[in-house]
């Protein structure tokens, strides 16, 4: 894991310092709301509907239990009791008073922690796989080549006022759990015919009002060059890409509008430009940053774990948590567990402070003190010993924290839509709340299988709903909370955007319209197919139809009833 060097430590404090500076002088009205918004947004902090909101960076979805703990004690301490973990593997304070926040600022920067360039127009946190470093699929640890990302988008001259906000996402493997197709730059870690470790260059993805998939603009990028091609991809941008359209100043529009090949060769132009050694880490930076994340001090142990094997076949609830919530771990005698944000009834994302105090203590005692955050919104165990499960199971059960359905129904990805965000159309949360109780039976759950439903209660898609293989999108109508129903988004290596099943829904119609939809896939799947797999064969119509009698049928009872 990755530790601040002086020049971190030294940056971070400077920035808090300046901060400070900027709230006092806007608590006492030397600075207006409108001279203070765009010095705000740069450490990380919006105005939401009701209070303030920090977003603190997990930088690639990274953290130790001392960095838990402090965010445990800030939320008790200065907002409500919890924190929200996000799409972006950051975490969200919803309720901080202004006055508090340099002093919550400070705090954050005791463990290694900070806000900056969670908003605004910059480079935002960069993400990476939950699984980095653990997974047996991956050609090479994605968190090092995040790391040299972080460090040199932190506050690079060129870039710190893009014409928008800029989000970058690194994968390692051949799965795709990054979701690296729908980001501005996705690298993929490869090797190449003979050998070489490199990247594959995906420039142009992103959700929102226009949502689009990356195109590859390099097949393979040798690894050494990977700063000064980012440098030219960000050059191109920066200096083409709109400034007087908001709506239109995403690099994945620059690319549309460009031409796939045009922006290529604007990106190589521009590379041919560049002194790459004087950008590129030197060989000895790399190797710095690639000693903080060596694999940790694991044990040498059996492949299979025979205590396990006798707690699952005692215990029902264990197995069915190991089955749908363990992954496979590259280290023999190890798992790695997904901790589901995501009870039946629960806001989507959101933990206790006394949940992190609990957590923390879990991962100390068995998973060598490291703890990740998903794009998903949920967290992971990643060293855990296969002997060791049935304790951390029944610890995270008493915490409240077991529930077993990773990528099932009730894993809802939601954004905190119209309960908190100034942008919202309508609301997400208790969207989510409902769906998870329509579908609350394990048995049905698990009968149903995998199944991605993203929601997001605006336009701007932080729900991620495109991608979802059932995708629920909020908006307003008629002074009314409307959603449209998508479904066959997928967001990994096969990424595709989902299709609109039919006209919007009232917020009450959203649970039975999702049951209509999952029950045209259990009598159309063939044999073990998954929902998606089932929607790429079948294609729209057979779900069209079915949501189409749905609405004919509520229809029907509404006006009977009136």
């Amino acid at each position: 894991m990755y530790r601040y060097d002086e020049f971190d430590e030294r940056f971070v404090r400077e920035r808090v310092a300046q901060f400070r500076a900027q709230v006092a002088r806007r608590l006492d009205g030397s600075l207006s709301e409108d001279e203070f918004k765009p010095l705000r947004l740069k450490n990380g902090l919006y105005l939401q509907l009701h209070a303030y909101m920090l977003r603190i960076a997990v930088p690639y979805g990274t953290m130790n239990t001392r960095q838990l703990r402090q965010l445990a004690h800030i939320a008790r301490t200065y907002d409500k009791g919890y924190g929200h973990f996000t799409t972006r593997q950051n975490l969200q304070f919803n309720w901080p008073k202004l006055k508090d926040i340099p002093d919550i600022l400070d705090l954050l920067a005791d463990v290694e922690m900070h806000a900056i360039q969670t908003s605004g127009n910059c480079i935002r946190n960069v993400t990476s796989d939950q699984f980095a470093g653990v997974a047996a699929d991956e050609v090479e640890d994605p968190r090092l080549t995040a790391e040299l990302i972080r460090q040199w988008s932190s506050q690079h001259p060129e870039f710190v006022w893009l014409p928008r906000k800029f989000k970058i996402a690194v994968t390692g493997a051949e799965h795709d759990r990054a979701a690296i197709k729908v980001h501005d730059i996705g690298l993929k870690i490869k090797r190449d015919t003979q050998g070489r470790v490199g990247y594959e260059v995906i420039v142009g993805g992103g959700l929102g009002r226009t949502p689009m998939i990356g195109k590859v603009i390099r097949d393979f990028l040798p690894k050494d060059e990977l700063l000064a091609y980012l440098e030219a991809v960000m050059r191109v941008y920066n200096s083409e890409g709109r400034r007087d359209n908001k709506f239109k100043a995403r690099v994945k529009i620059l690319v549309h509008e460009t031409g796939e090949a045009e922006f290529r060769d604007r990106v190589e132009a521009e590379y041919a430009k560049l002194d790459g050694p004087t950008i590129n880490a030197p060989a000895e930076e790399i190797e710095r940053i690639a000693a903080y994340f060596a694999p940790p001090a694991y044990e040498s142990l059996p492949a299979t774990s025979e205590t396990l094997a006798k707690a699952r076949a005692e215990d029902a609830a264990l197995d069915r948590f190991v089955e749908q919530n363990g992954f496979a771990h590259k280290q023999p005698g190890y798992i790695a567990l997904t901790i589901s944000l995501k009870p039946v009834g629960g806001v989507p994302g959101d933990m206790s402070d006394a949940q992190m105090e609990a957590f923390a203590d879990i991962a100390d005692r068995y998973s060598l003190g490291e703890i990740r955050v998903t794009h998903s919104q949920n967290l992971v165990l990643p060293h855990v010993k296969q002997d060791d499960v049935p304790a951390v199971h029944a610890a995270l059960k008493e915490a409240g924290l077991a529930t077993a359905n990773a990528g099932l129904v009730t894993d809802i990805i939601a954004c905190p839509g119209l309960d908190y965000c100034a942008l919202a159309t309508a609301k997400s949360i208790p969207i989510a709340q409902e769906i998870a109780k329509t579908f609350a039976d394990e048995a049905r759950q698990k009968a149903i299988g995998e199944l991605p439903i993203k929601i997001s209660g605006c336009i701007n898609a932080c729900g991620h709903h495109h991608v979802g293989a059932i995708g629920i999108l909020g908006l307003e109508k008629g002074g009314r909370e409307n959603y449209q129903i998508t479904i066959g988004g997928d967001a990994t290596e096969h990424a595709s955007l989902g299709e609109r099943l039919g006209p919007g829904i009232d917020a009450e119609d959203v649970p039975g319209a999702i049951e209509a939809v999952v029950e045209t896939y259990l009598s159309e799947k063939s044999g073990a197919e998954s929902f998606i797999e089932t929607v790429r064969r079948t294609g729209p119509e057979p779900f069209k139809t079915r949501f189409a009698d749905y609405i004919a049928s509520r229809q029907t009872q509404t006006e009977a009833a009136e």
